[in-house]
């Protein structure tokens, strides 16, 4: 016959089972920042938004959550890891991507540091929006100090998404070829880079999203979303 004697830890175990789990918790809260994404209304109308329309535009003042809201959606596409609430546009397989901004600076400052972590410390890559652990290859631009050219996520598929970092001060050339899931931009770009990103989504339905401030008044992008309806 076993007798079996429930024991409690002692104060030490439960101060290093405490330790540990905070520890955890810190480190969750770090490196998959995705998973404490909860986006209020505006946010949330914006992502469902993309299940009716290809194109979108969350359009508001500084400092109200555009780029993190426009980041968050981009992890999800390229992980796959949809939360239960999602009701916007999605992909089951692992997408082609790419995140723009005005300058290659400005990409890798704000973008690029939403998506993936501070671009000088390397060792804190994974403490962006794209879990850590989902992190693949990646290869650096030239020219621009830290700054990311492409790396590859992984999806819930198991296969690869591959994400680029783009800027418009690169030209129309250097944005066209290409066939794309997601186009992400970043702060208010011009007419012909918009309709480049569009045709790079054409043949795989895919979707095209701005986040900015219109800074520079009603220009010819700013008048298209408002005047065909398609604006967050």
């Amino acid at each position: 016959m076993t007798s079996l004697t429930n024991t409690l830890p002692s104060s030490e175990q439960s101060e290093q089972l405490l330790e540990a789990l905070t520890n955890e918790k810190i480190r969750r809260s770090t490196e998959h920042k995705l998973a404490y994404y909860a986006p209020y209304p505006k946010q949330k109308l914006f992502h469902d938004a993309g299940a009716l329309h290809r194109e979108r535009l969350f359009m508001a003042g500084n400092r109200v959550g555009k780029t993190q809201c426009g980041a968050a959606e981009m992890a999800y596409h390229l992980t796959g890891q949809y939360p239960q609430w999602w009701e916007g546009k999605r992909f089951d397989k692992p997408v082609r991507a790419w995140a723009a901004g005005v300058t290659n600076e400005s990409v890798r400052d704000v973008v690029q540091e939403k998506l993936i972590g501070p671009p000088s410390r390397r060792a804190e890559w994974g403490h962006g929006l794209i879990p850590k652990h989902t992190l693949g290859d990646f290869s650096l631009s030239r020219g621009t100090a830290d700054l990311i050219d492409t790396i590859s996520v992984l999806h819930e598929s198991g296969g690869y998404s591959m994400l680029q970092f783009k800027s418009y001060s690169e030209g129309r050339t250097k944005w066209q070829g290409v066939g794309l899931e997601v186009c992400w931009m970043d702060e208010e770009c011009p007419e012909d880079l918009y309709y480049e990103a569009l045709t790079r989504t054409n043949e795989t339905d895919g979707t095209v999203y701005i986040t900015f401030t219109p800074i520079e008044g009603a220009t010819s992008v700013v008048r298209m979303f408002l005047q065909e309806g398609i604006r967050i």
